[in-house]
């Protein structure tokens, strides 16, 4: 006979004895005497106690931050997993686990990349991590993210301890911030297309304008005693020319607008910086700022989207036309393009604006500021976006220039910013093609 029980010791202590009774039987059978063991097990008691209290621990642990734990013995097939992860696959916690039940939760689509890296891993014993979706019972979507660590037992056999996170949250938030900057950066666009409507009405005027002032010409040689049809012709082929030009400006204005994906395609850089300068042109002269080029004429073409090289080129002026408003000096923005290294092409962009004090100089400053502090900016925000997955930061010059930095993705390799005391000067780094 075998009990446990807590015993009052004679200094008033209670422990816990495991008590074990023998009796001692004639030989009729008959219990004649009882022996016994009192054996003490307080501290088996604390240590069980602490045991079950760190499983709760990390139970709740494993609840709030939906991550559980596994094992698996690759020779075997057993899989152990904790009460966490057996509520990530939606089965009952007293169902035994097996790869097959697991690949039955898999999202169709993974299925193949799942099977590949359980087999990968048997055969290497190697660590794995990789995420895939389940479908659950009620037909919902999980995103689930596993990592594993493989060692061999005792036996020798590869085995493998491992986490499941529950990481549906994280995705509906990243998609729902992708969501946001994309509206964001239409917004922006269309805010800022409505600050220029009055300078963009007098960019349409002037084809149109001039377009009115040939037909007239034209008229007038063609209402001759003797019509001069040469002369007319070439008024008319002058008309030909406003007119397009007008339609062109409209239709960039309307792909500002367009909410849509990339159109990837082969770009002259200085056909659309010389767009954007043909547009922003009135507003440059509007408070005095003269337009000074210096764009290389041997330049690759590049691969990108047309409409987003256009928002950032255009915001890098208007920031530019911004930073000069209320300076009491000579304004000039200076656009240049060049081959750099690696087969790469810099565009810069630098003004004799008001950049910024060196006590202002921080690294926050460093990675975020633009001169135009006010005014709604394209390409800064989401910049990422606007130039296809190129890298963004901005930085301080001397003193009132700052920098404001786009390059192309560029393992372990930064741009540098030219050092323009100052100017406030924008470089744009484009791979070419």
């Amino acid at each position: 006979m075998e009990s446990e029980a807590r015993v009052r010791r004679m200094d008033g202590d209670y422990r816990w004895l495991l008590i074990r009774n023998v009796p001692l039987r004639s030989e009729l059978g008959n219990i004649v005497n009882w022996y016994g063991t009192a054996i003490d097990i307080e501290e088996r008691h604390r240590a069980e106690d602490a045991l079950r209290r760190s499983e709760a621990y990390l139970a709740e642990a494993q609840r709030l931050s939906n991550t559980g734990s596994f094992g698996w013995s690759v020779s075997s097939g057993e899989i152990l997993w904790s009460e966490e992860t057996s509520r990530i696959f939606q089965y009952d916690r007293t169902t035994k686990p097996t790869v097959e039940l697991i690949l039955q939760r898999v999202h169709p689509e993974d299925t193949v990349h799942v099977k590949q890296t359980i087999e990968n891993a048997s055969m290497n014993g190697k660590d794995f991590e990789h995420e895939y979706r389940l479908v659950t019972p009620d037909n919902s979507v999980k995103y689930v993210h596993v990592v594993a660590h493989g060692f061999s037992g005792k036996s020798g056999r590869v085995e493998f301890v491992g986490a499941v996170m529950d990481v549906t949250e994280r995705k509906r938030a990243e998609e729902a911030l992708r969501e946001a900057q994309a509206n964001l950066a239409r917004v922006s666009r269309v805010t800022t297309i409505g600050e220029l409507t009055v300078s963009l009405a007098h960019e349409v005027n002037q084809p149109i304008a001039a377009a009115v002032t040939d037909a007239n010409t034209c008229l007038r040689w063609l209402t001759r005693d003797q019509p001069d049809l040469e002369e007319a012709r070439a008024a008319a082929s002058r008309i030909v020319k406003d007119a397009t030009r007008a339609a062109d400006i409209i239709s960039r204005i309307r792909l500002q607008f367009k909410k849509g994906t990339l159109k990837r395609e082969l770009l002259d850089v200085n056909e659309v910086i010389r767009e954007m300068i043909a547009l922003l042109r009135s507003e440059a002269m509007r408070y005095n700022i003269s337009v000074r080029t210096d764009l290389a004429a041997d330049l690759p073409q590049i691969m990108g989207d047309r409409v987003q090289l256009q928002q950032v080129t255009m915001n890098l002026i208007i920031n530019s036309i911004d930073a000069m408003k209320e300076v009491d000096r000579t304004r000039e923005i200076a656009i240049k393009s060049q081959r750099a290294e690696n087969e790469q092409i810099q565009v810069s962009v630098s003004d004799t604006g008001i950049g910024l004090p060196r006590s202002r100089w921080t690294r926050s400053s460093m990675r975020f500021l633009q001169p135009n502090l006010t005014a709604p900016a394209w390409g800064f925000a989401s910049a990422g976006q606007s130039l296809s997955r190129m890298a963004a930061a901005c930085g301080p010059l001397a003193p009132p220039g700052a920098a404001q930095l786009f390059s192309s993705p560029c393992p372990s390799r930064s741009w540098p910013i030219y050092d323009l005391p100052g100017r406030s000067h924008v470089v744009a780094n484009l791979r070419s093609q």
